[in-house]
């Protein structure tokens, strides 16, 4: 219903609209990677949301960052990243780190299960150092951080990519902290 709880560039990039959080535009060219995040950091938990990405298939991508931080005076943010969008759908991307797919699922299970510009559910689980992605019910990441450096809290952040006239909407957020993993 309102924007509470989270923060981002909220003039023209972030809104709500219907029930849901919307972010981008078709009318104009989102000019970079934008975030909505939370003001509460979450260690292990279950996230579980629907999302829409609308636009051209071939280059609108959005995503669910989480363990993640804010970059200092910088738009960008630092952390991993349930991506969104074409060869990236269910994948799990590491956003201004290591810059690259940690884990991803199989082209074929990601063709049958994916609906493009329709409604879709991201289950995101992170639980110690596993993560698992599920993508519409289906399990499509199952990683675990081999680099104990790496933080295993954060904040949880919505993005929608720079580079497209892309709009995404997210809906139906819930998470739900889990005890700390041994």
């Amino acid at each position: 219903k309102t924007l509470a709880g989270w923060e981002g560039e909220t003039k023209k990039t972030w809104r709500v609209e219907d029930g849901a959080i919307v972010g981008g535009s078709l009318d104009e060219t989102v000019k970079q990677n934008e975030f909505l995040c939370t003001l509460k950091s979450y260690g292990d938990f279950e996230l579980k949301l629907k999302f829409k990405l609308l636009g051209d298939r071939k280059s609108v991508n959005a995503g669910v960052q989480f363990r993640t931080k804010r970059i200092p005076k910088h738009h960008e943010v630092s952390g991993y990243q349930a991506d969104i969008g074409q060869g990236y759908w269910g994948a799990l991307y590491d956003e201004s780190r290591r810059n690259r797919v940690l884990a991803g699922p199989d082209k074929k299970l990601i063709d049958e299960i994916a609906k493009h510009g329709d409604w879709n559910d991201y289950v995101i689980r992170a639980e110690g150092a596993r993560i698992r992605l599920f993508l519409n019910g289906k399990l499509t990441v199952d990683y675990t951080e081999k680099d104990e450096k790496i933080a295993r809290t954060g904040i949880i952040g919505l993005q929608v990519h720079g580079g497209a006239k892309a709009k995404v909407h997210y809906k139906d957020i819930t998470i739900v902290e889990l005890p700390a993993a041994k």
